[in-house]
């Protein structure tokens, strides 16, 4: 890895993202942090991280993932020298799949998929330029075993693996790994809207008896974008407690 190193993270303003965000800023990453809603968080925490870290780079970025028709090249430019993506961004629909519209499933596969790879392409190049290049999705443990009142989200968490196993083969020889982490049942907003009943029964059904915390989805994250995990790629990493894959 180059002594200055860059990553983009997308969808920094999520608790994932942010717990990402700080991870790898205290690995010395300059961070460009991406995000659409909520700009007071990203710029809360880029001015948290610029005290704390005066000697790296952080900025912001905001940008509409269900907006296909971008210039993806220009948007990627504007950043600078990068070596990661890291896409953190997305969210999720619960309803029955026959009371799901194809307007909801799209928005979902463009939001999770259709646009990353999109901004994949337009990196490729610049990511192959550098020795030790990653790319990182944190998808879901649903991608691997469904989950009922999210058929569409599992759909489209599972799609990321199968295109991380595939591109994967087509890059790896330039040093550019590709992997999925995929976290069971994080405390994040998006689990916010369950009730403590419900939380306490799905608490219930996994080994280590709670959900995780942001930080430790994070962790994995660094692990990936380190020089040392050249050999890895390819993969969807389950980081569940013991749930269920």
């Amino acid at each position: 890895m180059t002594a200055f190193k860059r990553a983009i993270v997308f969808g920094a303003s999520g608790n994932i993202g942010q717990a990402t965000c700080q991870q790898l800023a205290a690995d010395g990453w300059s961070l460009v942090m991406q995000y659409f809603h909520h700009e007071d968080v990203v710029s809360a925490g880029l001015s948290e991280l610029s005290q704390k870290y005066p000697r790296q780079e952080f900025q912001t970025l905001q940008m509409d993932f269900c907006q296909p028709d971008q210039d993806f090249q220009k948007l990627l430019l504007d950043c600078g020298d990068y070596q990661a993506l890291v896409f953190a961004q997305g969210t999720t629909t619960y309803r029955l799949f026959a009371e799901t519209t194809a307007q909801d499933t799209l928005n979902l596969f463009q939001l999770h998929l259709l646009t990353p790879m999109s901004l994949i392409k337009a990196a490729q190049a610049h990511l192959q330029h550098h020795e030790h290049a990653r790319i990182v999705l944190i998808g879901s443990i649903y991608g691997g075993v469904g989950s009922a009142m999210e058929v569409a989200y599992s759909s489209v968490k599972g799609a990321q693996s199968s295109f991380v196993n595939a591109y994967a083969r087509e890059v790896a020889a330039n040093g550019l790994t590709v992997n999925v982490i995929a976290p069971g049942a994080v405390d994040t907003q998006m689990n916010a809207e369950f009730s403590e009943s419900d939380l306490d029964d799905l608490k219930a059904e996994i080994p280590v008896g709670r959900l995780a915390h942001p930080e430790e989805i994070a962790i994995w994250v660094a692990h990936l974008l380190a020089p040392s995990a050249d050999y890895l790629t390819g993969q969807t990493l389950y980081v569940d407690g013991g749930w269920l894959k």
